[in-house]
């Protein structure tokens, strides 16, 4: 573990990257930002930051770069002309990678002898720092306690292992999770719209009905890990014909039913395979298959 704080690196300043510089600068870690960019970095520089002109000033001389870009091609755009200056600092990729793309980093790492850790972040910018925050790492595990002290000052730090993709898997599973309850809000909100109901009232009763129904999801994970259908609280015919009935009331409010679409194309392929009888978590066997 760090004894005094090492210096750290930020490469990539939009939101999220300026919201990580900045709580690595008020934990008291000598911060120096690049981006590709010009102009990003006042905010920072004024914090005490130090703003670098190229990426390869920027990381000369860092214990930690910490990268947080565009996509997984900039990550390489940015780091395969400095992997010579890279040499003697840990690498911790917080771009949004896919698992893959994640253990390709990883690799590229290993030939330019440098450590690597990935991880996932959840949490908006202006989370980063707070209680709430969370990012999820893998990969090297000394990347990962060495700089846990720098890391703990951007959220709650959970290492999940070797396997530099773990995160990313974890990060956008989640994430899938979260768009398609949002893509259901959305839906139900237009629907509530054509009545002439505002958004914000809708959201007022979304919000609990949705926190309380959400715990269903500790009872539906037992269910998928035992592969046990066979004694459903509902049926997915049950499901079927309440699911049915949502779209009827939707088309008849003059809304598109294709986010419900994906979801009514499950549920009557598992019922006319034979399984309408069992529990709705058995969609996830249609979707694994």
């Amino acid at each position: 573990m760090q004894s005094t704080p090492t210096p750290v690196t930020v490469l990539g300043l939009g939101a999220m990257g300026r919201a990580l510089a900045a709580a690595l600068i008020e934990g008291g870690h000598a911060v120096t930002v690049w981006n590709r960019t010009p102009g990003r970095d006042t905010a920072l520089t004024a914090l005490g930051a130090r703003g670098a002109a190229t990426a390869a000033e920027a990381v000369r001389g860092a214990g930690l770069v910490i990268v947080c870009l565009f996509d997984h091609a900039s990550v390489h755009e940015t780091l395969d002309p400095v992997a010579a200056d890279l040499t003697g600092a840990a690498v911790l990729n917080l771009t949004s990678t896919t698992p893959d793309e994640a253990r390709e980093l990883a690799r590229w790492a290993t030939d330019h002898a440098l450590p690597y850790l990935d991880g996932g972040i959840m949490a908006i910018p202006e989370m980063i720092g707070q209680p709430g925050s969370s990012i999820l790492y893998s990969g090297a595990r000394a990347v990962f306690d060495t700089h846990r002290p720098a890391l703990e000052l951007l959220g709650t730090a959970e290492y999940f292992g070797d396997d530099a993709g773990t995160a990313s898997l974890y990060d956008f599973a989640l994430l899938a999770a979260m768009y398609t309850m949002f893509a259901g809000f959305l839906h139900g909100a237009a629907m509530m719209r054509a009545a002439g109901v505002p958004a914000a009232e809708f959201a007022d009763r979304v919000v609990p009905f949705v926190t309380a129904m959400s715990h269903a999801a500790i009872r539906q994970g037992h269910t998928i890990d035992t592969g046990d259908y066979g004694n459903p609280v509902q049926t997915l015919s049950f499901h079927k014909s309440a699911v049915d009935a949502i779209v009827r009331a939707t088309r008849d409010a003059g809304v598109g039913t294709e986010l419900l679409g994906a979801l009514k194309a499950q549920i009557d392929r598992q019922v006319a395979d034979g399984h309408g009888g069992e529990a709705f978590e058995r969609i996830v066997e249609g979707l694994t298959a």
